[in-house]
């Protein structure tokens, strides 16, 4: 179906964790045609795939269904079609849960949901491959699907449909290709769908939420955002009348910039060029964007691997007032004679002081630092007693004023998150209709290598004048977050006269002197003059991702913030 009419999409959810209500206020506040909630990230999956060991009935995200309680008969009362990836590990679960609470609760709908992402399914092209071998020990394995099969089920008059592991943004391009028809080759307005699916998978971030300059407006609550998306493509972000936050172009910016690397944002239907996305300000917490382009696929789907990646434990010393580097140089020494007496020092044995101690301070937090001890080891006898038990008995024999954050505990294990390409002939996606037939998803029949654009001709520096040094923050916002074990830093600036000086200033070794943690890292940096934005991908921050908890911040949210607290020289005339 089609029509003059803009697709209203809403989003209620951006993690697995969301505020609960924000379905029944995306229900309530105002018109909406489909409403999508996006419950699944990369640690999800292993939290998941650690549910399902325990209960392979399970393996979903139980929220959804709970908000589905009061949210059932609020979405048929008002015609609001919902789509969700909460399935998953197990689509078929959730869609069988939803069909029993609504007969419960006598709201009579038609669910449908979409399958053929799990990768160790049995029967799957790819399960015996990954079950030995290099993927000995993975505990999911989940293609990331584009939104067709989303189609097939709102075009068959699904009310509710449930993915499991599809792109975020395919929440919202799958929903605009049934209603307006497009083919499969109509990359302009897919592309534009997905960088709208893109602005509002992680809900309250395009509102205010996380924003650099959250001063500016009242983000104490802020709404959910929506996306009225016309026939071409072209939409317009926005959020219910009345309810928190703000909608700006600085909003919208740092969630495009957020969790994506380079001008060509690849997906399963189609790779958006971001470097063509124009942003205006339509009016009030409005925010149009138009003119994005698009280009075939890449020939391959990304897939995600989880699996028990060993034990770690995790310790951390309070060091307060005087010679704190000879107190932390102490311990070091200690711990180290009692791991060479135990004969058991673990495989991976890091250290990390953070300074966050100042002189003659008034208050004793103030006058401490933090010395963290994090361990990781295969065998869990490595990193338990061994280590808990050697802290513990240094509490009357160290150094002065000696405690710890928490007492230490046994080890526990953690995760790891691979990113694989997979043959999308190989990916049985298909859709599952409300009268129970299966419908399959053929791959694309077009195909294109996402290959690096060259950089853009860059504007001319600004001329010469006074500076002053002062934080980054002062003009620029940003915005970070992960990728697996790389994290992605997106800096942005409003005006062009703060343009022509960041691109010429924040080089990549130029960030790498604020940021030392990356000096030995490789790092690559992406223009997106349309957006008066730089990206930078930062590769092996994060370790093994997330999962693994390498970094005091492990998912790099901020590494954003920390650089815009680092001063340079910036031209008087943009302070």
């Amino acid at each position: 179906m089609s029509g003059g009419e803009p697709l209203r999409i809403g989003n209620a959810s951006g993690f697995y964790g969301d505020r609960f209500d924000a379905l029944r206020e995306m229900l309530t506040g105002g018109p909406l045609d489909v409403l999508t909630g996006d419950y699944l990230a990369e640690l999800t999956m292993l939290i998941l795939g650690r549910d399902r060991l325990k209960d392979p009935s399970r393996g979903y995200a139980t929220t959804f269904l709970r908000q589905m309680e009061e949210g059932l008969g609020l979405a048929a009362e008002r015609g609001v079609r919902l789509v969700t990836n909460a399935g998953g590990l197990n689509p078929a679960g959730l869609a069988d849960a939803v069909r029993e609470l609504a007969d419960r609760v006598g709201v009579p709908v038609r669910v449908a949901h979409v399958a053929g992402d799990d990768l160790l399914a049995p029967g799957a092209e790819r399960s015996r491959e990954l079950g030995g071998g290099r993927g000995e020990g993975v505990l999911t394995a989940n293609a990331y699907l584009g939104g067709g099969g989303i189609a097939a089920c709102l075009r068959a008059g699904a009310e509710v449909v449930v993915t499991g592991r599809v792109t975020d943004a395919a929440l919202v391009s799958g929903a605009a290709q049934a209603h307006f028809g497009w083919r499969p080759d109509d990359f302009d307005r897919l592309a534009g769908a997905v960088v709208a699916g893109h602005v509002l998978e992680c809900g309250a971030q395009a509102t205010g939420g996380n924003y650099a300059f959250f001063g500016a407006h009242d983000v104490r609550r802020p709404g959910f955002p929506l996306a009225e998306i016309a026939a071409d493509g072209s939409c317009v972000i926005t959020k219910h009348p009345g309810t928190g936050g703000a909608v700006t172009t600085g909003t919208v910016t740092a969630q495009l910039l957020y969790e994506t690397s380079g001008a060509r944002y690849p997906g399963p239907d189609v790779t958006a060029r971001l470097d063509t996305a124009r942003l205006t300000q339509d009016g009030p917490d409005r925010v149009r964007i138009d003119g994005v382009r698009g280009e075939a696929p890449p020939p391959t789907l990304k897939a995600g691997l989880t699996r028990l990646g060993g034990w770690r434990n995790e310790v951390t010393f309070v060091l307060t007032g005087l010679d704190v580097d000879a107190k932390a140089e102490l311990v070091r020494a200690q711990m180290d004679a009692a791991f060479d007496a135990a004969g058991r020092r673990p495989a991976e044995v890091r250290w990390t002081l953070a300074r966050t101690d100042r002189p003659d301070a008034d208050v004793q937090e103030e006058a401490s630092a933090l010395l963290r001890l994090v361990v990781r080891d295969a065998d869990p006898d490595a990193v338990g007693r061994v280590v808990s038990g050697a802290a513990v008995e240094l509490a009357l024999a160290s150094y002065p004023g000696f405690h710890v954050t928490a007492p230490p505990t046994k080890g526990s294990p953690y995760g790891v998150f691979e990113a694989v390409a997979v043959d999308p002939a190989e990916v049985a996606h298909h859709a599952v209709l409300p009268d129970g037939s299966r419908v399959a998803v053929a791959p694309p029949r077009t195909t294109r290598e996402p290959a690096r654009l060259p950089d853009p001709p860059l504007p001319a520096p600004l001329p010469d004048g006074p500076a002053r040094r002062a934080p980054l923050g002062r003009v620029a916002g940003a915005r970070s977050g992960d990728k697996g074990g790389d994290a992605n830093i997106g800096v942005w600036v409003d005006g062009d006269r703060a343009w022509r000086w960041l691109v010429h200033t924040l080089t990549v070794e130029r960030l790498q002197r604020l940021l030392p943690e990356t000096a030995d890292l490789p790092v690559t940096r992406h223009v997106l003059p349309n957006l008066r934005a730089l990206n930078f991908t930062v590769e092996g921050l994060l370790g093994e991702g997330v999962a693994a908890q390498a970094r005091f911040d492990p998912q790099a949210k901020g590494l954003g913030e920390w650089l815009r607290s680092r001063h340079l020289d910036i031209p008087e005339a943009l302070l």
